[in-house]
């Protein structure tokens, strides 16, 4: 299963992503999974555009500079774990009191950062940083440590040091204290001045009865989401890794939840999902290969977890974006034993998105809720959206083949949804006025469906040459 976990700070952010060894998972259906397999880590901090990003080593090299300089900074001893170019690919340079230069030796510079050739063939990133962006650094280090959900087989060695070698300053203390108030970073201030021994910097693991077994999503240590266990990756795209996750679809998962299987259901969700991705994929150009995956979604149309389904889409998942679609328990309250959809999602290299029910319909979807049926009725609100529609279309359409809509109003004749029936619908509905229709009643282009009210629902076609049809809808093809 891909897994991100995030540790904010203002000045900082640690983004890591990787996969579950679910083979080591005590429960697969275990709320929040066990990121045991770390594939990129990611460091974005203030004033820089991008991101120092690399693997398993970078990441436990920078945890380990980061917290020997601290130590170092606090104490005014000199702290080896530091500045070992030799062996590390981070290390940390005292500037001033109130600048460090952070050096990372790689095989190649990010964009962005400035790059010195102490090594022509491995150039490394240099990086000043003030001591308040230091000390969230070693806070976003605290983060992760007390996470015991990821990568829970690393820890953090921290050593005294001896009383009459510390030097540090009162006023050093009164500056670096306040930017440091995580627990790790309190521990390597006590640390430093010998005040207290050596803390074991993550807590102890639960006792397998006391895990819990429940379905019920919940909060990474930054609020931020990550998917929940849904399926596990085909693949094991880092070195470092002892051992291939075993493979477990979703239908591991659908043996502890409902599945939705109702074909007007997913009608309607397929088209939450479409709304929800469509927008918000903005790297369309950057493909090479299509990326397909497999969602799972919730009953209201919220994204839980995703799983790629061929090799490119695994590699990929950053080109697309539904890492930042995920579910955020923020902003929706955790259901129990929650139904769950699944749908095929395909990012193709022609720019195109596509959405379907991973195992398609069962039968004919219908549109969901009540319908005006009565016929003089139903004919009056065909005058009137004609009209409506044909006074709001002008221009020279540049579409070649017609666009289909399933166009639904209210007893008075408002616009209350509507639905792309073909590819070139999709592609081209800012030449139809059904957007700036809807935008004007409701504030958003977006149609969600309406099951609310009685609607009476038409098939509206826009021609190529101009033509504009609207007759009775007589279900979906």
């Amino acid at each position: 299963m891909n897994i991100q976990r995030k540790y904010s700070l203002p000045n900082c952010t640690l983004l890591l992503e990787g996969l579950s060894d679910v083979s080591r998972a005590a429960h697969f259906q275990e709320t929040r999974p066990e990121l045991s397999i770390l594939v990129n880590a990611e460091c974005y901090l203030s004033g820089y555009n991008q991101p120092l990003t690399g693997g398993r080593e970078f990441f436990e090299s920078l945890v380990r500079a980061v917290s020997g300089y601290a130590q170092e900074f606090l104490s005014s001893v000199p702290n080896p774990q530091a500045h070992n170019q030799e062996s590390e690919l981070v290390e940390f340079q005292k500037i001033d009191s109130n600048r460090h230069r952070l050096i990372i030796h790689s095989e190649g510079a990010s964009e962005g950062f400035e790059s010195h050739p102490n090594n022509s063939k491995h150039p490394p990133i240099e990086i000043d940083l003030s001591t308040v962006q230091l000390f969230d650094l070693v806070e976003a280090v605290d983060q992760f440590f007390a996470d015991t959900q990821t990568l829970p087989e690393l820890s953090l060695e921290l050593q005294p040091v001896t009383r009459r070698y510390g030097g540090a300053s009162q006023a050093l203390i009164r500056q670096a204290v306040p930017a440091a108030v995580g627990i790790s970073s309190l521990a390597v201030a006590a640390i430093a001045f010998n005040l207290i021994p050596p803390p074991q910097m993550r807590p102890p693991q639960p006792k397998p009865d006391e895990q819990t077994s429940s379905t019920t999503k919940s909060v990474t240590p930054s609020a931020s989401a990550a998917p929940i266990p849904i399926a596990a990756a085909t693949s094991t795209p880092t070195p470092t890794a002892s051992a291939k996750p075993a493979v477990k679809d979703l239908e591991a998962l659908l043996n502890t939840v409902p599945e939705i299987t109702d074909p007007s259901q997913l009608r309607a969700l397929n088209r939450q999902v479409y709304n929800q991705i469509h927008p918000a994929w903005t790297k369309r150009s950057e493909l090479q290969q299509d990326l397909v995956y497999r969602l799972g979604v919730a009953a209201d149309g919220a994204i839980v977890g995703y799983k790629a389904v061929n090799k490119e889409a695994n590699l990929g998942v950053g080109k697309t974006p539904l890492p930042n679609l995920l579910y955020n328990p923020a902003n929706r309250a955790p259901i129990s034993n929650e139904p769950i959809a699944q749908f095929r999602v395909v990012f193709t290299t022609q720019s195109v998105l596509q959405v379907s029910p991973w195992q398609g319909y069962a039968r004919t979807p219908e549109v969901v809720g009540v319908k005006i049926t009565e016929s003089n009725l139903v004919n009056g609100l065909k005058q009137k959206l004609y009209s409506t529609v044909r006074q709001s279309w002008g221009g020279t359409p540049t579409f070649t083949q017609d666009l289909k809509y399933r166009v639904a109003v209210n007893k008075d004749g408002v616009i209350a949804d509507y639905e792309p029936l073909n590819q070139v619908a999709f592609d081209y509905f800012r030449e139809t006025p059904l957007p700036k229709m809807f935008n004007a009643i409701y504030g958003s282009n977006v149609a969600a469906p309406n099951d609310k009210e009685p609607l009476a629902h038409f098939q509206v076609i826009f021609k190529p040459s101009g033509k504009l049809e609207v007759i009775p809808w007589q279900g979906y093809q």
